[in-house]
């Protein structure tokens, strides 16, 4: 793969916590800090000609990415008001893009492909409503692989850095906590040292002064991590960021730490 570490790069590439289902989008009190960082983080990004998730909520055998012109939306939750499930998001597809995305992962030896018929995840469309409502901006979603192989989502990102020099935005969709028998649905925040020690873990990983194969390693290894596995017990939220950080190839910067359903969360833009 050519080193385009010194080349002048045009993406950004942001790691967020998406929050629970649609309670964003429904004024729930517990994620107010995260609707008021994404409603806000578009002034502190170039405006994208396209957006790539790598959503939490999508796990196939291959990368698999939306090839739909016009993508409807997955409604990927269950015992939500009704108001829920009449949410829109009419951004468009790009199927251009998405065959590009899939022929670069062929070209770095993995298999790829497009699927025309799935929609847009609550991964993708609950933050997009809220960074770009007007949903003009093209979009389109890649999934993760089936048996959640940190070292392959790596790769996964590495095949992606010829994106670098195109003006696109790529989100890792996920959680930096996802234990769902530990939130807050009142959004009340307790102190919880295997949180932060996890927390505190990964921002020294993506934000600290560590060499590209230190990261990586660790990020491999991340079951070894401080309260890993108390801090998710499956990895499908925290593998989009082991995307982004082998994309990336660079430290990140902390953009986010702060509390949703009243755990510590945090976000990363490099």
């Amino acid at each position: 793969m050519p080193d385009q570490s010194n080349l002048p790069n045009k993406a950004q590439i942001i790691y967020f916590s998406h929050g629970g289902g649609p309670l964003p989008i429904l004024g729930d009190a517990g994620h107010k800090a995260m609707v008021d960082f994404m409603r806000q983080l578009p002034s502190r990004l170039r405006r994208p000609d396209a957006i790539l998730v790598i959503s939490a909520h999508w796990e196939e055998n291959e990368a698999t990415l939306t090839g739909a012109a016009s993508p409807p939306l997955l409604y990927d939750y269950s015992g939500f008001p009704s108001e829920a499930y009449e949410i829109t998001y009419p951004a468009p597809g790009n199927p251009e893009l998405a065959n590009r995305i899939a022929g670069l992962l062929i070209k770095n030896h993995i298999p790829a492909q497009l699927d025309p018929r799935r929609g847009f995840d609550h991964g993708l469309f609950i933050p997009l409503k809220l960074m770009y409502p007007q949903a003009d901006i093209p979009a389109l979603q890649l999934s993760l692989l089936r048996g959640l192989d940190p070292a392959a989502h790596i790769a996964l990102g590495k095949a992606l850095r010829a994106l670098m020099l195109e003006n696109i935005l790529v989100i890792g969709s996920g959680f930096s906590f996802h234990n769902m028998r530990a939130f807050s649905f009142q959004g009340i925040h307790s102190p919880d040292p295997a949180n932060d020690a996890f927390q505190n873990w990964l921002i020294d990983v993506c934000a600290g002064p560590r060499s590209q194969p230190e990261r990586e390693r660790l990020l491999i290894d991340w079951q070894k991590a401080p309260s890993a596995r108390s801090c998710h017990p499956r990895e499908e939220h925290l593998l989009p960021l082991h995307v982004c950080l082998g994309m990336a190839a660079k430290p990140a910067t902390t953009i986010f730490d702060d509390y949703i359903l009243g755990k510590r969360s945090v976000s990363f833009l490099w």
